[in-house]
């Protein structure tokens, strides 16, 4: 567990949670690997349902999970995803606590208490993860989660602290200006932190600054008065992370809808919502405003589409989706000649009913679907995990994207499939064509299709390329980071 690492290592911690490490990660990610650096991102412990199967197989040869924004960071640094990235994902659900993914496979499930006395036995799987990225690239960025200032939570923590002093990596504190308190922010963790602790920051990152930065030259010289911490610069408010796909569900509350003029597309926001970066080409697409619609918001009447996202407990969702009166609505929207695509956990709400015999979900074995496509769906323990080829059924186009799911849907409706999936019938089409799901994540980064499947419901989408966008958004984070960020904190864990 010791073992010296041969790359070497820096990592972002927080003062506390969405303070913008993922982005600043990314972003390192991207400006590294322009210098010529074999770069890869490394997140000890994540806890997000926005998953993503890495793109290198398991040994068995089967896919596994690990946090969307770690695939993101892979992207960033041009080299496949593997689940040594991240090597524990905690996926939150209902009744159970958190599904705890290790190495890309479920280990496990526990409620919150129970998981802090697991934790020691995960460092091993942890280091193992780090050991192997360190051997095969000159540089590994850490991305912390929370923050370490949660010392009630420091017993046998492999998030933070616990990790960056197992394996010897110094540390960038990342404090957001924007929310305030920025100063009280890092000398306060710099004051509650054990001295071991203390001793492997290195420094810090203002981030999301807005107007003239030389105002704060008196605070920076404060906080490093304090701590005696050195300032690696102030990073501006990054108008380009509008691009990037979001984390999880504390950045899905602070997203933007759809700008502009457009066609509405309606997209109910869950409880227990998954994969929700599904919904990005959507929000980016010219022609689409898509509006997110949440307890207590008016449907809006105009909507062209309603999206339902997947979804981590399908039963527990379906439950509220009635009590909040959204099937009626969803209902109302088909008679009003309006169409409907779910996704996953969003296809499996579309059908008669899903049940649950085996308690995966928790204590709740069934419940009534919308009644929309002539299917219902079993939950089951095996979950499937893979990257996809697909073809839409109709039209043949190509897609590309992966299924995560532990269900099986069937019936009638089955038999006018929406899509195959390496040749196999998947999802289902209602008789008029309004309504469809399939299993399929990613659905809509295909933009021939996205594009083609909204002008057939009467939508001025024009071509637009979303992967390029994404690509473009990483390079505008780095060269923004280029300008601002002393390229000394890529020194800062020189181990040679």
């Amino acid at each position: 567990m010791t073992k010296k690492h041969t790359a070497r290592a820096i990592m972002l911690q927080g003062t506390g949670s969405d303070v913008g490490k993922t982005v600043l990660a990314a972003g390192l990610c991207r400006l590294a690997s322009r210098r010529g650096l074999s770069v890869r991102p490394f997140k000890p412990q994540n806890m997000s349902n926005n998953a993503a199967v890495a793109a290198t197989p398991l040994a068995d040869g089967t896919g596994g999970e690990i946090g969307r924004a770690q695939w993101l960071q892979a992207l960033a640094c041009g080299v496949p995803s593997s689940v040594d990235m991240n090597p524990v994902l905690l996926k939150p659900q209902s009744e159970t606590g958190s599904q705890i993914i290790v190495h890309g496979k479920v280990w496990g499930a526990a409620k919150g208490r129970d998981y802090q006395k697991l934790k020691p036995q995960l460092l091993g799987a942890v280091m193992e993860s780090f050991h192997r990225l360190s051997q095969e690239a000159d540089l590994v960025i850490v991305e912390g989660a929370g923050s370490p200032a949660e010392i009630n939570l420091r017993d046998g923590d492999i998030a933070n602290m616990g990790f960056a002093t197992a394996a010897d990596v110094p540390v960038i504190l990342v404090g957001d200006i924007d929310r305030g308190g920025v100063i009280a922010s890092l000398v306060g963790t710099h004051t509650i932190l054990p001295q071991e602790d203390r001793r492997m920051v290195r420094g810090y990152l203002i981030n999301k600054f807005r107007g003239d930065v030389s105002l704060f030259d008196e605070g920076l010289q404060q906080i490093t008065n304090f701590t005696g911490w050195k300032s690696y610069g102030v990073v501006p408010w990054l108008e380009a992370i509008r691009n990037l796909p979001a984390e999880d569900s504390v950045a899905l509350e602070k997203q933007i809808e759809g700008a502009g003029e457009g066609a509405v597309v309606a997209v109910p926001v869950l409880s227990r919502i998954s994969n929700f970066d599904d919904l990005d080409p959507l929000k980016l697409q010219p022609g689409v405003r898509v509006q997110f619609v949440r307890p207590g918001d008016l449907w809006p009447r105009d909507a062209r589409l309603v999206v339902l996202p997947g979804s981590k407990s399908t039963i527990a969702d379906l439950n509220q989706f009635r009590a909040l009166g959204w099937d009626r609505e969803v209902l109302n929207h088909v008679e009003r000649g309006g169409h409907v695509v779910g996704i996953c956990g969003g296809y499996q709400m579309l059908g008669r009913v899903v049940r649950d015999p085996e308690g995966v979900e928790g204590l709740e074995t069934e419940a009534q679907g919308l009644g929309l496509l002539d299917v219902e769906t079993v939950l089951i323990p095996q979950k499937t995990v893979c990257n996809r080829m697909a073809r839409d059924a109709q039209t043949g186009v190509a897609l590309d994207g992966y299924e995560i799911h532990m269900g099986r849907t069937h019936g009638p409706a089955c038999d006018n499939p929406m899509i195959h999936l390496d040749g196999t019938p998947d999802g289902a089409v209602s008789a008029n064509s309004h309504v469809q799901g399939c299993y399929l994540h990613g659905l809509f980064t295909t933009d021939r299709w996205r594009v083609s499947f909204l002008r057939s419901m009467g939508i001025n989408a024009p071509d637009f390329d979303y992967r390029q966008t994404v690509q473009a958004a990483l390079d505008e984070v780095a060269n923004q980071l280029e300008a601002v960020v002393d390229p000394a904190i890529f020194e800062v864990g020189d181990n040679a």
